[in-house]
This record gives structure tokens, C-alpha cells and sequence, in this order.
């Protein structure tokens, strides 16, 4: 059994910048990645970026190219989502998950996702 522990959500304005972090607080070689996801309040979850363990070999959903950014402290056992240019629409609970999606799959699909932390809320607003 893996348990996550999040931190870095807030409130920030839009345009703003966010990091989340996200610790294993056990160790596993049971998944390969480690994905970022979200969920607004009345909408699905909906998946935003996933990295690689093994090489930090990256992947991010359309809406959040050129602004976020995963990223990986092996040494420290965490993985990190660098937020940039927030907007209002990113506002969401974001969650960290540990899983194995298949390769030539849907990297973000969330049901290939087995371990998940218990999110930390984001918000953009003025």
C-alpha cells in the first residue's frame, strides 16, 4: 500500500504560479508513473500531467502545455507540478496518483492509477 502527501495548493491570482509536491511516504516499485489530476466542482476528473519515474519522461494534457510543469527529486522521493499563468479554469482539487497506464494508451487515464493522495485544493481567482 503507497500513501501520497500533497501540499502546495492556495489560493493565487490569475497569471500567478503554484508548486504542488507530492511524497510517497512508502516506498514501492509497484507503478512506473506518477500522475497529476484534477477535479472541478460538477466536472470529471480530468487528468493533467504524468512523468516517468525511470527517466523523467514527461507528458501533459493539451490545456496545460507551456504552462506546467512535472517534474521529478528522486533523491527526495517527490514529484512536483510547477504551475504557471494560472487561470480561473485551472481552479480544481489536484490530486497526485502513483500507476502503470499503458505505454501506447491514454497515459492519463485515471483508472490506471492505483494509489492516490488525498488532494490539495487550487484556486485561481482575483
Amino acid at each position: 500500500q503507497l500513501q501520497f502527501v500533497e501540499s502546495g495548493g492556495g489560493l493565487v491570482q490569475p497569471g500567478g504560479s503554484l508548486r504542488l509536491s507530492c511524497a510517497p511516504s512508502i516506498f514501492t516499485l509497484d507503478y512506473y508513473a506518477i500522475g497529476w489530476f484534477r477535479q472541478a466542482p460538477g466536472k470529471e476528473r480530468e487528468g493533467v500531467s504524468r512523468i516517468r519515474i525511470s527517466d523523467g519522461d514527461t507528458y501533459y494534457t493539451d490545456s496545460v502545455k507551456g504552462r506546467f510543469t512535472i517534474s521529478r527529486d528522486n533523491a527526495k522521493n517527490t514529484v512536483y507540478l510547477q504551475m504557471n499563468s494560472l487561470k480561473p479554469e485551472d481552479t480544481a482539487v489536484y490530486y497526485c496518483a502513483a500507476g502503470n497506464p499503458v505505454p501506447d494508451g491514454d497515459l492519463l487515464n485515471s483508472r490506471r492509477y492505483r494509489y492516490w493522495g488525498q488532494g490539495t485544493q487550487v484556486t485561481v481567482s482575483s
